[in-house]
């Protein structure tokens, strides 16, 4: 049994390592860098090795896309309980999303498709931070009885105005632009806040 853990432990070491490789590289050159040849080489495995775990480039990209949002979900997740009231929440949880967008930028541009093709499929990790948006949202607007439909649409003002900034600041990187932006963040957060209240 021992044996049997220890092999188990090698191969999730393995996959590891590639997913760890092929994030390094896209750090290094961007998406269009990543190759099966080059995350080979750089853990020194051969590339029929890398496609015994991934049967190719997609799989990759599917499985660091699941990964990013299950990042995004539990740093959501940190800053909503950090705030007892529903508006102090969503304003945290969406400063957070901001937050995780310039930390994890390469990662934010292959979830949701910023300058490059995001993964055709959906995986179920993207629905947790979603979940976790339209719950508070839902706890704000809860004495006007929303339908799902009005939740949803309140989310998607939201992610509208966020996202548009982020790819706006990804796409043209500048600090006057970035603190323009935060600025216009801050005001954005507040007045939809206030809109659903």
């Amino acid at each position: 049994m021992a044996s049997k853990d220890r092999i188990l432990r090698q191969k999730e070491e393995t996959r590891n390592n590639i997913l760890g490789a092929a994030y390094d590289i896209v750090k290094d050159e961007g998406w269009n860098g990543l190759s099966m040849r080059k995350i080979a080489d750089r853990i020194e495995y051969t590339a029929p090795i890398i496609y015994e775990y991934f049967s190719n480039k997609e799989a990759i990209l599917e499985e660091l896309t699941g990964k990013g949002f299950i990042k995004l979900a539990k740093e959501l997740q940190t800053a909503k309980g950090k705030f007892e009231k529903p508006e102090d929440q969503l304003e945290a949880m969406w400063m957070t999303y901001w937050d995780f967008a310039f930390t994890n930028t390469e990662m934010y541009q292959l979830m949701f498709g910023v300058q490059m093709t995001c993964c055709a499929q959906r995986c179920s990790a993207q629905e947790a931070p979603y979940k976790l948006f339209t719950g508070v949202i839902a706890e704000i607007m809860k004495d006007s009885n929303p339908s799902e439909d009005i939740i949803k649409q309140k989310y998607f003002t939201f992610f509208s105005v966020i996202h548009g900034l982020i790819a706006i600041n990804i796409i043209n990187k500048s600090d006057i632009l970035e603190t323009i932006n935060a600025q216009i963040l801050k005001d954005a957060i507040t007045g939809i806040i206030k809109s659903i209240q």
